[in-house]
């Protein structure tokens, strides 16, 4: 952490700082209201319609790690980055809305370890939960992490107290809402998050004389990037793979298809905003919806980072050690008056909450009828559940404070990120899409699977040279963040040999035990419901579905 670096915030800024965290806490106690069973602190009810679980939806994953991660991107890569949107991210929300939410929805499962409880037996399902709610704190460490840094830099607070204030305010308004909370002061904070950056970006762009001005000031930097900074193909500088080929395969393949997939479609943390919807319909709708803004959040987390790689003195010189990680802040610093400072101060602790919510709201549904309800203490009241909800969103709050620490090695925060993701999400993809397409697949092939390509990850990442910090070896060669797609690849690969191999050699579930788990298995009625009437065209989630992709397709074009 920069000691040196502070905001000159004054009473203006403190003062819409605290109107926001009044408004976050409001809509907890008010959320309270409508809690009186394990299904609304879960799941709100099943009873939101689709813009609120869509903008929910985008706003769960537009957290800290977004922000921070992203515009450190900017300044350490430039344009390749967009590939965790336009690549990374709108094909596979597309993809789950119209193909995997019916599945979701339909079949009734409060989570994703529950759907492979399901299809799969108990041994798959208690390593996923178990790998799951671990991911889930470590991610919550490193929102809590970043939030300690910006607090830092305000009130030049300590870590361990910036940290504690945090915790508790989140935990606060999730532990007395549930999802609910959580969902409606994600919504909220979409909008100030966009609220606080769009200007930034203008204003930036406006210094440098636009974005014509931005390239022409990249390319005299030279030596921070230049020519690679401005394209987004083949990547090589965001990969670390030298060849062409190898780095768009790279891109399209671990990036593209094992994370992004693996992320959108089986990551709890976002399938549960999708779940709170009050029909299957608008369950598709979510995620689809959530698309749109989605493809557009580059221009205001990216962009600023390469608007600070040419204009903040702290990166001046192309071998500075300046953490990337602080961008955002160095901007704020530099450009932005007080009241708009405040603003903006707003959007960032908005973010963390966004992100720290999401991953503790995600880890308290799956720790209390995944783990406890399953395998230690079963057959209880519904209000038991329910309080072990909320004793494991406060006992999940204070672990997360212990694991803040390990996100502070990392200069660029997505590194680390996307490293948890190859562990955890790569083959969970790998195992649930086999699974769901193929009905021949076996529950021992189901939690091998996963565990194997676990393993193969690691053992990429421990070969590679920065994904893992001190304990990678360098062996392999692979470096930046192409590293973490290797290592999904290999994680996808692994499960999928694994998981072939084992179910040859073992005997399948009977047919009538996969009716809505496998897609052929399943009749065609179980996916939709006739709840919400004749759908006008811009309600529909297939025509919805593909002008999001004819989009996403244009900004790829253009940004080529």
């Amino acid at each position: 952490m920069d000691e040196g670096l502070r905001l000159g915030a004054n009473f203006v800024d403190y003062t819409l700082i605290a109107i926001y965290f009044v408004f976050v806490l409001g809509i907890g106690i008010a959320a309270r209201r409508a809690v009186s069973s394990s299904l609304d602190f879960f799941l709100s009810g099943r009873s939101l319609p689709a813009w609120v679980t869509g903008l929910a939806f985008i706003s769960a994953n537009l957290g800290a790690v977004e922000i921070t991660g992203m515009s450190a991107n900017g300044v350490e890569y430039g344009i390749p980055s967009v590939h965790y949107f336009w690549i990374g991210a709108v094909p596979a929300m597309l993809f789950l809305g119209v193909v995997m939410m019916p599945f979701y929805y339909g079949s009734k499962v409060r989570s994703v370890p529950e759907f492979m409880l399901r299809r799969f037996g108990p041994t798959a399902h208690l390593v996923n939960a178990i790998s799951f709610a671990v991911a889930q704190l470590l991610i919550a460490g490193i929102n809590l992490y970043l939030l300690a840094k910006i607090v830092n830099v305000i009130l030049g607070w300590s870590l361990p107290i910036s940290l504690v204030v945090a915790a508790v305010i989140v935990l606060t308004y999730t532990t007395l809402g549930g999802l609910s909370a959580a969902i409606y002061n994600e919504v909220l904070q979409f909008f100030v998050i966009v609220a606080a950056l769009l200007p930034l970006t203008i204003i930036g762009l406006y210094k440098v004389g636009g974005y014509g001005g931005l390239k022409e000031k990249i390319l005299a930097a030279g030596a921070r990037g230049g020519e690679s900074h401005l394209s987004s193909w083949p990547g090589t500088n965001l990969t670390g793979i030298d060849n062409g080929v190898l780095s768009v395969i790279g891109i399209v393949f671990g990036l593209g298809f094992v994370l992004s997939f693996g992320y959108w479609t089986t990551n709890f943390v976002e399938v549960q905003r999708a779940m709170a919807s009050k029909s299957i319909s608008a369950a598709q709708r979510a995620p689809i919806i959530g698309a749109f803004p989605k493809m557009f959040i580059p221009f205001i987390v990216i962009f600023p980072g390469m608007i600070a790689s040419v204009t903040v003195a702290e990166y001046a010189s192309a071998d500075t050690n300046a953490d990337y990680n602080n961008a955002l802040i160095y901007l704020f610093r530099d450009l932005l008056p007080n009241g708009m400072l405040g603003l903006a101060i707003t959007g960032l602790l908005a973010s963390f909450m966004a992100g720290m919510a999401a991953n503790i709201s995600a880890f308290n549904t799956v720790f209390s009828y995944d783990l406890w309800q399953t395998y230690v203490v079963k057959n209880k009241p519904d209000g038991y559940y329910l309080a072990v909800g909320r004793w494991a969103t406060v006992a999940a709050t204070v672990v997360a404070i212990g694991t803040a620490t390990f996100a502070a090695s990392y200069d660029n925060i997505m590194g680390y990120l996307q490293t948890l993701f190859g562990f955890f999400n790569a083959p969970l993809f790998a195992t649930f899409i086999l699974g769901m397409f193929w009905k021949r697949m076996t529950a021992s092939a189901g939690w091998t699977g996963l565990v194997s390509g676990t393993v193969a990850a690691i053992v990429v990442s421990v070969l590679s040279q920065d994904a893992l910090g001190s304990l990678s070896t360098g062996a392999i060669g692979l470096s930046g963040q192409g590293a973490s797609f290797v290592a999904a690849g290999a994680a996808f690969v692994v499960d999928i040999l694994v998981s072939v191999v084992v179910t040859l050699a073992t005997r399948p579930k009977p047919e009538s035990e996969l009716r809505g788990l496998v897609y052929s298995l399943t009749p065609k009625q179980d996916f939709h419901d006739d709840t919400e009437g004749v759908l006008a065209w811009y309600q529909q989630p297939t025509k919805l579905a593909g002008i999001g992709l004819v989009l996403v397709v244009v900004l790829n074009i253009i940004f080529w």
